[in-house]
């Protein structure tokens, strides 16, 4: 039994918010060895000028401040996205604000952008660039201060600050715990807002992709705006999905009225259902990665043929330990080759073929 199995006991008897900081600083502190295997060559994919040697990355929040983005690819996950980050520090909401939901499999939280601001982020990014891994592929996820009076301007900043270090950028407007943030998903304001930004990121000398992340609870019409959003501003890609503020018939845990964003299995459904509409508005045109409720090789195979060409876990990690991305690549390889797929590109969007 190897010490992460004797750990994995151990942080389910703490609140859920003091195990994820404990697995974070037994990440950053080596606590947690990498895996051995490398991914199967079947599952390279280049996208945006960057070679993935696997489509299954960490989804934004988990490493909220960039403590350990070494290690964390060292899980084998293809990529990591760190954030959420606004310019400020702030603490976030009140405590508790993250709640497992054992019995749907399943996590509701209301962090509320807690971190540690954007001079903090570039001191260990910098220092992460500069070191072995430095040539990791770490996505930084962008967000806007709870008492922001310019939230243009908040995600501005963080291209300017940040995008120097980064793979790629995302704009993350769809957290349901910052008040009035996903009222910039509506047409007017997205395109206001990722028109600048894509100006302060055409800037820099690296021109990172930028990404927007987009919530579940989304009508058809509010996809089509987004679409036509990513089409006229010309942005890099999609994220579907974030969290979502619906509670499922479903759900029989306790916990299951707590407010805030619900992640994890119950998410599967809707997540893939966004993402696959979004698909056949925006085809290869605008690249989507798929994320929520993905906790096995089969979720993020169905994920990619509905549409994405990269997915992303976090909330499954909590039940299934920190080598579950190396697990969903291997499952995911065998069933691309079961299928006669002779590349993941291949496979991305056969659904709707």
């Amino acid at each position: 039994m190897s010490l992460v199995d004797h750990l994995m006991p151990l942080l389910y008897r703490v609140d859920p918010e003091t195990a994820h900081n404990l697995a974070l600083k037994g990440l950053s502190w080596g606590i947690v060895p990498p895996v051995e295997a490398q991914p199967d060559p079947l599952l390279k994919s280049r996208l945006w000028g960057i070679d993935f040697a696997s489509p299954v990355g960490l989804a934004a929040g988990f490493d909220k401040d960039a403590r350990a983005p070494g290690p964390l690819l060292g899980l084998g996950f293809g990529f990591v996205e760190v954030g959420s980050v606004t310019p400020r520090p702030q603490p976030g909401n009140p405590k508790p604000r993250l709640f497992r939901l054992t019995a749907d499999r399943a996590v509701i939280n209301r962090m509320g952008f807690n971190n540690a601001g954007h001079a903090a982020m570039a001191a260990r990014m910098e220092k992460f660039r500069a070191g072995p891994l430095g040539k990791g592929i770490v996505g930084i996820n962008l967000g806007r201060n709870k008492d922001s009076t310019d939230e243009v301007q908040d995600y501005v900043l963080g291209v300017e600050r940040l995008g120097a270090l980064a793979s790629y950028l995302v704009v993350n407007v769809s957290s349901p715990n910052t008040p009035g943030l996903r009222t910039l998903q509506d047409r007017g304001p997205l395109t206001t807002l990722l028109s600048a930004v894509k100006v302060a990121r055409d800037r820099l000398a690296n021109r990172p992709p930028l990404l927007v992340k987009i919530a579940p609870d989304l009508a058809q019409a509010d996809l089509e705006d987004i679409a036509a959003v990513a089409a006229d501003v010309g942005i890099d890609g999609i994220i579907a999905t974030n969290t979502t503020i619906s509670r499922p018939d479903s759900l029989s845990d306790p916990q299951k009225g707590e407010t805030g964003g619900l992640s994890g299995a119950p998410l599967r459904g809707m997540a893939r259902d966004v993402l696959s509409d979004l698909y056949q508005l925006v085809g290869r045109e605008v690249p989507l990665i798929g994320v929520g409720g993905i906790a096995t090789g089969a979720d993020a195979y169905a994920r990619i043929r509905a549409g994405a060409s990269l997915v992303q876990i976090y909330s499954a990690m909590i039940y299934e330990g920190p080598y579950l991305a190396a697990k969903v690549s291997a499952e995911l390889a065998a069933l691309l080759e079961r299928d006669g797929f002779k590349t993941l590109s291949a496979a991305v969007g056969v659904d709707h073929r």
